[in-house]
């Protein structure tokens, strides 16, 4: 039975109006997790890197809908007779939300801390084969390369622009500390209102966005609600307290019968799979690797777990095909070894998943214990520094540069290189992951918004576009 509502989330509600139809332009977007940080430079949660792109900052060029790159920050760009030193042409009336102009300099501030290690960007290996970035004027930056790339790196569609007169003053290293992360000054389609961790931050209509990047949203408010069990979110959704929510597909049909709510299937670059640390025993045996990923049965949890929404996995991106569970050739594997570990997850419910993977493990003999964490204790423990687990279940946000590939085998505790198709090998053949399945978006909907499309680029992409009936 769904839960009753969180007192915070009943105070947030009635803060904005206490019924949908009475929130008039005010949408409010459940999260499973808060956003983690709104700085890019730090950011892994997928939702969080949507609203850097989407809402609160901007990009130098985006995708449309068929993913071709478009203009945005950027109004132009060209390439050197060399293929080697890429120009942008920036619009030039973008400012910041405290009215300074957003100029080469924030861009080559941006690009140059990514590069550096002291940072700790994720997609810092896409930017390997950049060696200078330079300011030419207030509106023009050149960027160098080693060798000619294949056309403009996918990274320049997803690293925001930061304000370096707000942040050039912090040094790389100390970024996560900075202040700007919980209170952004941003240059986007809207401006940050407040944020209460754990709990939701509130974004405002920029109505002074420039008309050459798409002009002002037509709604006044965004809120981004915390809501991190499945079932609150359900209650939340149905009662009318919340517009989206992404829902689990056991309970697709159930919302599809309220009228007022539809449901919004979409494909996503989004796979989940059990991470193994290969530092630590067991898993710095392959054979201990590969033994788990054979008695995975990817087709079971896709049809007993994700109700059909979701293809199954054995690689990092798509087309995939499903591979076939071989129990005697992972017991062989084993060698009946005693084989325990600890299985690091994100949550607090019922960890569904987690339990169908300790189920299928123990057919061979391997024994996993579940352990749930808080976002943040979770990617600490698992992405920090220290990488204090043993295997843990996550979620892998891809982009079409496969610039996922890179920190998630850092995170593994195998070594990289900018080859893309050396890095596919290097799953294959050393099974770092066991890769479970690509997920699809299912988000619930409440009708009073309009204009609502969310495809491979996030759920957010067309945010400037949704209304509302007031």
């Amino acid at each position: 039975m769904p839960r009753r509502l969180p007192l915070w989330l009943i105070s947030l509600t009635l803060a904005c109006s206490s019924s949908a139809t009475r929130r008039g332009g005010t949408i409010i977007f459940a999260s499973g997790a808060d956003l983690q940080s709104a700085n890019p430079l730090l950011t892994t949660h997928p939702l969080a890197r949507q609203v850097q792109r989407y809402v609160l900052l901007t990009t130098l060029v985006q995708y449309d809908s068929t993913l071709v790159m478009q203009p945005y920050l950027a109004k132009q760009w060209d390439w050197s007779a060399d293929s080697l030193t890429l120009t942008w042409h920036l619009n030039t009336m973008v400012r910041w939300d405290d009215g300074a102009p957003t100029t080469a300099r924030d861009v080559a501030w941006t690009l140059d801390a990514a590069r550096d290690p002291a940072t700790g960007y994720p997609r810092s290996g896409d930017l390997d084969g950049v060696v200078a970035v330079a300011a030419r004027d207030d509106s023009t930056v050149a960027v160098a390369f080693s060798v000619p790339p294949h056309g403009i790196p996918d990274v320049f569609t997803d690293l925001a622009i930061l304000p370096a007169h707000l942040l050039a003053g912090t040094p790389h290293g100390r970024l996560r500390s900075a202040a700007w992360n919980q209170a952004p000054t941003g240059n986007g389609p809207f401006r940050f209102v407040s944020h209460t961790p754990n709990r939701r931050w509130v974004f405002a209509a920029n109505r002074e966005f420039p008309a050459a990047l798409g002009g002002p949203p037509r709604i006044d408010r965004l809120v981004i609600a915390v809501v991190d069990e499945p079932t609150t979110k359900l209650a939340a959704l149905t009662a009318g307290e919340l517009d989206f929510a992404g829902i689990q597909p056991a309970h697709a049909s159930f919302v599809r019968k309220d009228r007022r709510l539809a449901v919004i299937e979409y494909p996503l670059l989004f796979t989940y799979g059990l991470v193994f640390n290969t530092r630590r025993p067991p898993f710095n045996d392959a054979n201990v690797r590969r033994a788990i990923s054979l008695a995975i049965d990817r087709a079971a949890i896709v049809s007993g777990y994700l109700f059909g929404f979701g293809t199954a996995a054995s690689r990092p991106v798509l087309p995939d095909s499903a591979p076939v569970p071989d129990l005697v050739t992972a017991k062989r594997l084993i060698g009946g070894r005693p084989i325990h570990f600890e299985m690091l997850t994100v949550g607090s419910g019922e960890a569904a998943l987690e339990q169908m993977l300790q189920t299928q493990l123990a057919a061979i003999g391997v024994h996993a214990t579940i352990r749930q964490l808080e976002l943040t204790t979770f990617l600490d423990r698992v992405q920090g520094p220290g990488h204090e687990f043993e295997a843990a279940v996550m979620g892998v946000s891809g982009d079409l540069g496969l610039g996922q590939l890179a920190p998630l085998l850092t995170t593994t505790g195998l070594a990289h290189t900018t080859d893309r198709a050396a890095m596919l090998r290097l799953f294959a053949d050393s099974m770092p992951v066991a890769f479970l399945y690509h997920a699809g978006g299912v988000q619930g909907m409440n009708r009073r918004v309009r204009g609502v499309r969310m495809d491979v680029r996030g759920e957010l992409a067309t945010l400037r576009d949704w209304d509302v009936d007031r």
